[in-house]
């Protein structure tokens, strides 16, 4: 029931940021807010690569906020790229901490609340299904999924490739949503959407899978 109540209370967080942020952007104008951060320069990508990065090495944070927002301050490209090299240095990150240091560094990093996420991810033999795995990064677990991977007995370069395939699919439609949004392009919104149904069907997918290798 606790659980629950906290999946809600983040979803309600990360929704009343956004229409926060949205009404913001529509009284300035977004062309005003991008221009503001443009003189920031090189700080402000890199600022908020280093939130989104922090937000999955430390996953109790929330960091899908920072994948919408990076859509609409920086446009589709830029945004994705900005998430992809965070996604890839902080899942990276994630994965060397667990098989280096091992369950007592993660314990400390998750804390012992958020540490039985980990562990049930681990008790789906996730170094023998690599698809599981691909599916498992595509959902919000995906920070979580990296710490329990790297306790596994799964090597780099099974896991690198299922980390970069997971964010060229995953990654676009959040980017992209934030992108529509703010800049009010209804094509882009309506790929986001799309984007978003499919991810949606991935995770029942994937939870079916999960279901069904605990029960085997």
């Amino acid at each position: 029931m606790g659980n629950k109540i906290a999946k809600f209370a983040e979803l309600g967080l990360l929704v009343l940021l956004m229409v926060l942020a949205i009404a913001f952007v529509n009284q300035v104008g977004i062309e005003q807010v991008r221009a503001n951060v443009a003189q920031w320069g090189i700080w402000a990508p890199l600022s908020l690569l280093l939130l989104r990065l922090t937000s999955i090495v430390i996953p109790v944070l929330p960091g899908t906020v920072y994948t919408v927002l990076a859509g609409g301050l920086f446009g589709f490209v830029q945004g994705l790229v900005v998430i992809a090299i965070a996604d890839l240095m902080a899942c990276a990150a994630n994965f060397f901490l667990a098989k280096r240091y091992g369950r007592s560094l993660v314990e400390k990093l998750v804390g012992q609340k958020f540490m039985t996420k980990v562990d049930a991810l681990g008790q789906n033999y996730l170094e023998r299904n690599p698809f599981l795995v691909i599916g498992l990064m595509m959902t919000g677990l995906f920070d979580f999924v990296c710490y329990a991977v790297g306790l596994t007995q799964m090597r780099w370069p099974g896991f690198l490739s299922a980390l970069v395939l997971s964010i060229a699919i995953a990654k676009p439609p959040l980017v992209a949503l934030g992108a529509g949004l703010f800049e009010g392009g209804r094509m882009l919104l309506g790929l986001a959407l799309l984007g978003m149904f499919g991810l949606a069907m991935i995770t029942a997918w994937v939870n079916h899978r999960r279901r069904s290798t605990s029960r085997s």
